[in-house]
């Protein structure tokens, strides 16, 4: 495995290599969510194809007061999960290597982003379309995978690399889980143990939400209220929103419908955890 941190090497590295490229962009802490975008990329790849993983914790995706000092780096356990999954090259470029001190340029998405998330993190898809744009000119991957837990970043990334007439598929991949369904996160070794064992509750009340949809209701108001009591009943959940959505633009729905999307983000005690589930 190449280990590269400066913007020349990446340049000469997409310079040079003429395989087939697949990316998989992330902050590192890795764990086995992201060893899975691994496994997809090497199978989009292909046998002769190459596998990038980038790991730069950015701080333009950081809103003042957010957890950019205390985001987990754990830079010798991520080299050895990359050489271990068979990547073969590995980006690990500093934030000066990444932006220079008077940067005056950004990479805004003005739709999807005014929603969700993007109402709790300001600026925080205006630092990621910056970064993941980056990236894709240093690197120049014919594909990258990201997944679908994030599933609004998934979407704004899409809509870059449309909008921009940037030559990179976007490969979607479902939602790794642990055993109680809590989606696998880097944020996750922040909770306490009961907070751990509170948060389960988050799958529980996005498969309420489905079972519902399922057996004939389509009101989005009942089905929020339903995933917001099942929240609740968690003592030291906090919801920041449950939003039901459509789930290519991203627009509120009244009526849920197979194309519906129910997406929540809910702190315990200081950690701020998302999830999703689309009612199919």
């Amino acid at each position: 495995m190449e280990i590269i941190e400066t913007v020349e090497a990446a340049h000469a590295f997409a310079a040079s290599n003429r395989q087939r490229r697949v990316l998989v962009p992330t902050m590192g802490a890795l764990h086995h969510g992201h060893l899975e975008l691994v496994r997809v990329a090497r199978k989009a790849a292909g046998p002769d194809g190459h596998v990038s993983v980038s790991i730069f914790v950015n701080p333009l995706q950081f809103e003042p007061g957010a957890d950019y000092d205390r985001y987990p780096r754990t830079a010798p356990a991520d080299e050895d999960a990359c050489h271990e999954a068979g990547v073969d090259l590995l980006f690990r470029p500093s934030p000066t290597e990444m932006y220079a001190d008077d940067r005056s340029v950004v990479v805004e998405e003005n739709a999807l982003s005014a929603k969700l998330c993007g109402n709790s993190r300001p600026g925080h898809f205006r630092g990621v379309c910056t970064v993941v744009t980056k990236l894709f000119h240093l690197l120049a991957p014919h594909a990258a995978v990201f997944g679908e837990k994030d599933f609004q970043q998934l979407a704004i990334i899409r809509r870059l690399v449309r909008d921009l007439n940037i030559p990179v598929e976007i490969i979607g991949v479902r939602t790794v889980r642990e055993a109680d369904g809590l989606a696998a996160s880097s944020r996750n070794q922040y909770l306490s143990s009961e907070e751990r064992e509170q948060a389960a509750v988050l799958r529980s009340a996005l498969l309420e939400a489905a079972d519902l949809a399922r057996n004939g209701e389509a009101s989005a108001t009942r089905i929020v209220a339903a995933v917001r009591e099942r929240i609740g009943s968690a003592s030291l959940a906090r919801i920041d929103y449950v939003e039901l959505v459509d789930a290519d633009t991203l627009q509120a729905q009244q009526q849920a419908t197979r194309n519906s999307l129910v997406a929540v983000a809910v702190f315990f005690g200081k950690t701020r955890l998302i999830d999703n589930i689309c009612l199919q």
